[in-house]
């Protein structure tokens, strides 16, 4: 395996553990619809593709239809196979009836013909950009030495590694309905997967592409993306969108998959059942409301106090009063809560001295964890051996200061007395 596609696929390995462990998670917030779908049985899964956390469900887990979403996985294999995407391969003749079938049910094709000389790097961008059948079952072809029910086996089985549970490939295209399904959460893990992979976001996120000349096309072609999110012309354009996918049969309705980009944080949506006069402005306002709602704001500040910790071998503190040591910041809704998680010792010792390192404390926004901060101290605690000692001191140097000033009455008392001895014996003597 090529080290670059070891590490795309390590990348798509982490992405989607994380976005499968967030699902596993109980109790976390799913926030309200910010708008009304056109038909209420679409499937609507909005997920922060940073923590993995799911913002909005609507009938996410239910099976349907996915049509040519299911083009994400074929290149997604396609790209992991390693095959030299430079290299030109010739379309064999055994995918004459295939090509047949494929234009008996109206798919969109880029022309391909038996026996034409193609790049693999013109395959994949007419699979992503055209949404071409042709070159599906061409890469396919390719992949799988020509067996394509293999190819659809190891569909599944790339499904199942990266966590989905309702996921059922029958074909490599998604053309034929039927059997072909999935699910608005299962086909998050697999676009994570492959928003992971360079060379797919590439192809995925091209309005336009020029096909090349070929032995049996003298001219170069162009083909124009099916994602109308990326067309600046287009009504609902927007300049965060990040490929991903589109697909449509009549069973399947309008579906989209996509990924936005903005101000360093990443959505994936993936939108089930819709129809083409809706499926874009509930994208836009979905993604918009996303972007509006969420912020980056202060969590922990360091001058209120997170905790406390008991205070031994001190009788004027019961408790140390803990601050983070510096300021916490996190991505998330207004309404979303800030809790903690404290590693701290039962007690401390007095004295305890200012700044000092307690523990440390875990900030979770909403149940997902921000980050870790030391808990410090922000004033003395004295201990009561100290306080003793000064007090000791003070009484003693008391005492001594009373003694000097009795010793210095006595003394000037006494020298009085001497003196008026004096003078009454002077006085006898005349």
């Amino acid at each position: 395996m090529h080290k670059h596609t070891f590490f795309c696929r390590m990348t798509a390995f982490l992405l989607t553990l994380a976005l499968a462990a967030s699902l596993a998670l109980p109790g976390l917030a799913v926030y309200e619809m910010p708008i009304q779908t056109a038909n209420e049985a679409e499937s609507v899964y909005l997920f922060n593709l940073d923590s993995g956390k799911p913002i909005l469900e609507q009938n996410a887990g239910q099976a349907r239809y996915i049509a040519s979403l299911t083009k994400m996985m074929t290149a997604l294999l396609f790209l992991e196979s390693g095959k030299d995407l430079n290299e030109e391969i010739t379309i064999p003749a055994s995918l004459t009836q295939e090509f047949k079938d494929i234009q008996n049910a109206n798919g969109s094709t880029m022309n391909l013909r038996i026996g034409e000389t193609v790049r693999r790097i013109d395959l994949l961008y007419g699979l992503l950009v055209a949404s071409a059948n042709d070159a599906a079952s061409v890469i396919a072809s390719d992949v799988s030495g020509g067996d394509l029910p293999a190819f659809v086996a190891r569909m599944n089985e790339r499904a199942k590694e990266l966590g989905c549970t309702n996921t059922s490939f029958t074909c490599v295209h998604g053309l034929y309905d039927y059997g072909n399904v999935s699910t608005a959460e299962d086909l998050a893990k697999i676009a994570a997967a492959c928003y992971a992979n360079e060379t797919y976001m590439q192809a995925a996120n091209t309005l336009a592409y020029t096909l090349p000349a070929t032995n049996l096309h003298q001219k170069e072609r162009q083909i124009t993306s099916t994602n109308l999110m990326l067309n600046p012309e287009y009504a609902y354009y927007r300049d965060y969108i990040r490929g991903m996918k589109t697909g449509f049969t009549t069973l399947a309705g309008r579906c989209y998959v996509t990924f936005a980009v903005k101000d360093g944080h990443t959505y994936g949506l993936v939108v089930l059942g819709s129809d083409l006069d809706n499926i874009y402005k509930e994208c836009s306002e979905i993604l918009d409301w996303a972007f509006a709602s969420f912020s980056d704001r202060e969590l922990v500040d360091t001058e209120t106090a997170l905790t406390t910790v008991p205070l031994t071998k001190c009788r004027t503190e019961e408790a140390v009063e803990l601050y983070a040591a510096q300021p916490v910041s996190g991505y998330g809704h207004a309404d979303d809560k800030v809790t903690y998680a404290f590693s701290v010792p039962e007690s401390v010792s007095a004295t305890v001295r200012p700044d000092t390192v307690v523990g440390q404390a875990t900030v979770y926004l909403d149940g997902y964890e921000v980050g870790t901060v030391d808990l410090v101290t922000h004033r003395e605690y004295v201990s009561n051996f100290r306080t003793d000692i000064k007090t000791t001191f003070f009484l003693l140097a008391a005492l001594i200061v009373i003694l000097i000033v009795l010793g210095f009455v006595t003394m000037v008392a006494g020298g009085g007395s001497l003196n008026l001895g004096r003078r009454r014996r002077n006085a006898r003597r005349r």
